[in-house]
Order: structure tokens, then C-alpha cells, then sequence
């Protein structure tokens, strides 16, 4: 059984995660961890010497999310579980994710700057095993039976990721391939990852396309034509110190999709 970590906040993403982990262990017939993180005030941005009346304002507003939260999904028909941890976020994610199979995250929040989605995606990216699946903050459903992109570029994390993908690229209506430019030498062929798909009795398609500057931009773009679900992509290929230096099509893609990143390192 497939399981799927959820992070229980209140923040600008919280309904965007909720519903794409709903969908998502519909899809797989997975079990649903939810993980709610309460962090310290001065860990939040809160401040330290936050006074004793908001601390407790701040107290029963979580106590309030957190029954709304449970309320829901004793209403859902899935098997589920919650844990409650007082920590920052990127510890206690980290520590959950070593028994989890997914992650469900944002990609970032654009009404906030706390809590950073962006490096905590990034962080348990780099500590886990587990892939994640970065949501939209707008996002309102992870569509695991519409076309599915691929974003192929070689690398053997990209070929772990859709091996961890392959529950939900089953359900998959078509999954598109898609190669942008030339492969380094040692690289993976594209035709490999087909072949494995239809191996596993799954259509797929090949889509080879001229080299571009802006390949964050290509796959967009694709993934407009084809009407995709979700992206799946290997995470930080070139190695993390190299991406926070040059930049990368990952940090990208966290930046720029309105669909949800199916995401392994």
C-alpha cells in the first residue's frame, strides 16, 4: 500500500495539498499520513516574547484548523492517520517522510513568505527517499487519470521517479515523453523510458524536440497542448549546489507550473 504524507498547516496552500492527497491515495488505494506541524513562534516568524493572549489566540485558532481537518476526513471513505509535532517544518517533514512513499507539498506560496515551500520541498527532496508531489496554491484536484508528461532528461533519478510514479502513471489516460535537445553522452535514452511504459501496458508517445533556453518554458507548454494532469521530472539532476548556482529547470518548474510536479531525486 502506497503512503502518502500530508502536511497539515494553516496556511494559503492547506486546500491545495488536502484535496491533491485526497486524490491521490483515491488513486493508488494508498493510506494517508497526515502530519500536522505546529513550529515554534520565533521558528514561524511570530517573534520571540510573542505575548501570553496571542500565544493562546494563536493556540485555539490551530486547535480549531486541526478539528476541521479531522472532521474532513472522517467524512472521506480512505484509510487514514494523524501525529501532532511542535518543530519546525523541515525536520519533522524529513523524519516522516522516511516511512513515506509520496509527499504532498506546494511548490511555493505566492499570499506568503512563511512557511518557505520552496526549500522545504528542496530539503526533503535532498534527505528522503520519498518522491514528492509540489501543488499549485490554486491547485483543486490532482487529475491522476489525465495525460501525463514525462520530462526526460537522462538522469537515473528521473528513471526512479517513474518507477515511484508508476501507480498513478497507470491511470493515466496517454503519458507523453518528452525529450528537450540532445542528452549528455552517458545519458539514459528516451526510448528506454517508453519502452519500459509500454512494457507495463501503458500508452505512451515520444516527443523530441529542438534545444531551447527556456525548457522550464517548453515543458509548460507541452504539458498546455496535451491537456496534462501532472509533470513528472527528476529533481536537481545536476547536483543542488550546482542548481543554486546556475539555476535549473527544477527550481524552475517550483517556481512556474500551475500543474503538480511528480518529483524524485
Amino acid at each position: 500500500m502506497q503512503n502518502v504524507l500530508l502536511l497539515i498547516h494553516k496556511d494559503a496552500g492547506q486546500e491545495a495539498r488536502f484535496e491533491a492527497a485526497i486524490d491521490i491515495v483515491r488513486s493508488v488505494s494508498g493510506h494517508l499520513s497526515c502530519l500536522d506541524v505546529t513550529p515554534f513562534p520565533a521558528i514561524a516568524g511570530a517573534g520571540i516574547g510573542l505575548a501570553p493572549s496571542m500565544m493562546r489566540d494563536e493556540a485555539e485558532r490551530d486547535a480549531g484548523h486541526r478539528e476541521d481537518m479531522r472532521c474532513r476526513l472522517e467524512r472521506e471513505d480512505l484509510s487514514w492517520s494523524w501525529t501532532d509535532l511542535r518543530d519546525d517544518f523541515i525536520p519533522c517533514l524529513i523524519e516522516a517522510a522516511a516511512n513515506a512513499d509520496i509527499v504532498v507539498l506546494n511548490r511555493k506560496l505566492e499570499s506568503t513568505p512563511r512557511p518557505n515551500m520552496r526549500a522545504i520541498t528542496s530539503a526533503v527532496l535532498m534527505h528522503t527517499k520519498a518522491a514528492i508531489v509540489a501543488v499549485d496554491e490554486h491547485c483543486r484536484a490532482f487529475d491522476a487519470v489525465a495525460p501525463a508528461l514525462i520530462a526526460w532528461d537522462g538522469s537515473k533519478g528521473l528513471s526512479q521517479a517513474i518507477e515511484r510514479a508508476l501507480p498513478l502513471l497507470k491511470a493515466a489516460a496517454r503519458i507523453t515523453v518528452l525529450q528537450v535537445g540532445s542528452l549528455p553522452e552517458n545519458a539514459i535514452p528516451a526510448d528506454e523510458a517508453v519502452t519500459f511504459l509500454r512494457e507495463h501496458e501503458m500508452s505512451c508517445d515520444l516527443e523530441q524536440v529542438a534545444a531551447s533556453a527556456d525548457v522550464a518554458g517548453q515543458i509548460r507548454r507541452t504539458a498546455d497542448r496535451i491537456a496534462a494532469g501532472y509533470c513528472v521530472m527528476g529533481a536537481y539532476s545536476h547536483g543542488r549546489p550546482r542548481e543554486a548556482l546556475l539555476g535549473g529547470v527544477t527550481r524552475d518548474m517550483l517556481e512556474t507550473s500551475r500543474i503538480p510536479l511528480f518529483l524524485a531525486h
